[in-house]
């Protein structure tokens, strides 16, 4: 049985352009959820790797006018904070990005219905697409996928098999669905071997994004050659490849 109200800790709710993916450009509600169970090289969010006692709340959208407060966070105030952000015609969907939300499922199961009867806008999940049995939990809540799976020469993490059933569940779910890739100088062969076949698997026509990392102290982005070569290579096996830097950070958007 459901409890009477259901909490979740947050570190932000604002409004902004989505700067990565195949969303890249369009408008978004963005609820940004605390805690990681990742650690990442390349983060460039550590701050939400750890649960906070506060988050910040944007009073209007894009003005980044935040205002703090505590966490957890009941649904019923974080809906109406969702509300206050959703001006008519303004975001195109709502993304939920951390951290990791997938953390916070039980929490979403019972959240993104509401949220949906409430916006009527696409819910648009980003994650690191290791966490299946979470991520069956909410699946029939989301519309679209956003799944960056980890290169062990780039993020020091390795969870093929967790990638691998995330994107076969998701695909079989019938959501929209694209595969993020960061990659830098120290990008492997193996490691895109391993996942251009693990993709090609579930199915050639899922989009793949390749990110050059934003650099961070330890970590360089790739040269242009490299993602050329890269590329082409992946388009072998896959129908749609595509390179994406972060967009945001190049409009001074962080």
């Amino acid at each position: 049985m459901l409890a009477t109200t259901a909490t979740a800790n947050l570190v932000e709710v604002f409004s902004a352009i989505q700067g990565e993916g195949l969303n890249v450009g369009t408008r978004q509600i963005f609820i940004r959820f605390g805690r990681c169970d990742l650690r990442c090289w390349f983060c460039d969010s550590e701050h939400t790797w750890e649960i906070d006692e506060q988050c910040r709340i944007e009073q209007t959208p894009g003005k980044r006018d935040f205002q703090s407060y505590q966490n957890p966070v009941e649904e019923t105030q974080l809906l109406s904070w969702i509300q206050q952000q959703h001006q008519s015609h303004l975001h195109d969907s709502i993304s939920l990005t951390g951290g990791e939300p997938l953390l916070h499922a039980p929490f979403l199961q019972r959240f993104l219905p509401q949220l949906k009867q409430v916006t009527q806008l696409p819910i648009y999940l980003e994650t690191g697409g290791h966490r299946p049995q979470q991520l069956s939990l909410i699946l029939p809540y989301v519309n679209s996928i956003g799944m960056d799976m980890k290169l062990p020469s780039v993020s020091g993490e390795q969870r093929w098999q967790a990638h691998s059933d995330c994107l076969q569940r998701s695909w079989q779910a019938q959501k929209e669905i694209f595969v993020k890739l960061i990659v830098s100088d120290q990008t492997c062969w193996e490691d895109l071997e391993q996942a251009r076949e693990r993709i090609a698997q579930v199915s050639p026509n899922i989009p793949v994004i390749l990110q050059p990392v934003t650099p961070v102290t330890g970590v360089t982005p790739p040269h242009a050659e490299q993602v050329l070569q890269w590329q082409a290579w992946m388009k072998q096996s896959l129908s749609m490849v595509r390179v994406i830097p972060q967009t945001h950070k190049l409009i001074g958007q962080l």
